[in-house]
């Protein structure tokens, strides 16, 4: 699995498509992931995020037509970070896990301070 996440500005269409798209982006990217390696995706986002499906721009801009898709929301724990978007990709690979690069962006980046709290940097 590849792990990413990060923070929406706000609670619109346009804001979850744009960090979403961002997001996405970084994760094909830096983890050379081609489309039909991709088994299926779960995106999730605070409850606080609710103005559009984040799916859509994986079936609208990256065409992952026949990717099984799902969004949920994350659990409401006190305290947590919110404005969060997260994603969940299943993808056949030969990586080892340690060879796989997880991307956290923007606020997000708070969620792994193990990984030196800033954009996770290509292995």
């Amino acid at each position: 699995g590849v792990r990413g996440a990060t923070t929406v500005p706000e609670n619109s269409p346009e804001a979850i498509r744009e960090a979403t798209h961002e997001l996405l982006t970084e994760m094909v990217k830096r983890n050379d992931i081609e489309t039909d390696d991709v088994a299926s995706a779960y995106f999730t986002t605070t409850p606080d995020i609710d103005a559009e499906f984040p799916a859509v721009v994986a079936r609208r801009d990256f065409e992952w037509t026949n990717v099984a898709l799902m969004c949920g929301h994350e659990m409401d724990v006190p305290g947590s970070l919110r404005h969060c978007l997260r994603i969940l990709l299943h993808v056949n690979s030969q990586r080892r896990q340690d060879e796989i690069d997880f991307v956290y962006l923007r606020g997000a980046r708070a969620l792994r301070p193990d990984l030196g709290g800033q954009d996770t940097p290509p292995k």
